[in-house]
């Protein structure tokens, strides 16, 4: 009875609240939850005890310290920083750093800050690279400054267990009066451009109409070629029947002919005649003719 009366005491029930809210804070604090792309780094009482993770890892709490790493990949956004090229010329350059955590007791263990630190090895590199190079070849050579940006980090971030992915320049700023310089220069380059297009277009259309004339000059030649020939053909197929029918005619009526030449000429309104000289030798002929008649007559 005296048992039931303690433990049905309020004061009771309060160190019994109070030993269930401590078991749950120990539970808690001794219990931690470590995801598969995570690693928790134990200490206990300061010394290193390892690597723990993924899934449920018990520490001993207010003796063991943890610190959790994250091993997914990452970036490190590095701000503009001035530099000064080869030439003496200032350039804003901001730039990305990609990194994963390889050991993350090394992360730890062997450097304090590692984005502090990878910024400021950045920096430093990004200086003495674009240092060494002028103002032009930065411009135009952004993916070789990527990758000795990327190998000379890797060089230092691996003794931190850490590899450096990539390294990717995201803008390049020039001096304001560059700036007006390279706009003159692209606007110049494109008026070239355009002159060259232009004549070349002209070049092109000349040539096509000078090799249309030619090929129109070659087929009217040659169709007044054809048409030549076939003209001389045609003249030498008359004058070929000409000569056939007229082997086939005899004297007589070859004289008839000239009659009736003589007849028209004598038609017409002129007053004066011109023979031939071969005129005479018609007279045989009908001279022949007439005395054959008279002797068939008689």
């Amino acid at each position: 009875m005296v048992l039931l009366q303690i433990l049905s005491t309020p004061e009771f029930l309060f160190l019994v609240f109070l030993l269930i809210l401590f078991i749950i804070i120990f539970a808690r604090a001794a219990i931690k939850r470590v995801y598969e792309y995570e690693r928790l780094v134990v200490f206990r009482l300061g010394k290193y005890l390892g690597e723990k993770g993924p899934g449920l890892v018990v520490i001993i709490p207010f003796i063991d310290t943890v610190k959790k790493v994250d091993l997914r990949e990452r970036f490190i956004q590095v701000t503009k920083q001035t530099c000064i090229t080869k030439d003496n010329a200032p350039v804003d350059v901001d730039f990305l750093i990609y990194y994963r955590v390889l050991s993350a007791s090394d992360s730890v263990l062997r450097v304090q800050s590692f984005e502090g630190a990878a910024v400021g090895i950045g920096t430093t590199t990004l200086r003495a690279v674009i240092g060494d190079i002028l103002l032009d070849e930065v411009l135009a050579k952004r993916e070789t400054i990527n990758q000795i940006l990327r190998s000379k980090l890797d060089e230092v971030t691996s003794r931190w267990g850490v590899k450096i992915t990539n390294v990717e320049i995201r803008e390049i700023i020039p001096p304001k009066q560059v700036q007006d310089a390279m706009i003159l220069q692209m606007s110049a380059e494109r008026n070239r451009r355009a002159l060259i297009t232009e004549a070349d277009g002209k070049k092109t259309a000349a040539i096509t109409i000078a090799e249309g004339e030619k090929q129109a000059t070659i087929l009217r030649a040659e169709g007044e070629r054809q048409a030549a020939i076939l003209k001389a053909e045609g003249f030498a197929l008359a004058l070929d029947t000409i000569f056939k029918v007229a082997k086939q005619l005899d004297t007589n009526t070859l004289t008839l002919q000239y009659f009736e030449t003589l007849k028209a000429l004598a038609q017409s309104p002129s007053t004066k005649f011109i023979f031939p000289m071969e005129f005479t030798s018609l007279l045989t002929p009908i001279q022949e003719f007439v005395r054959r008649a008279t002797q068939i007559n008689k």
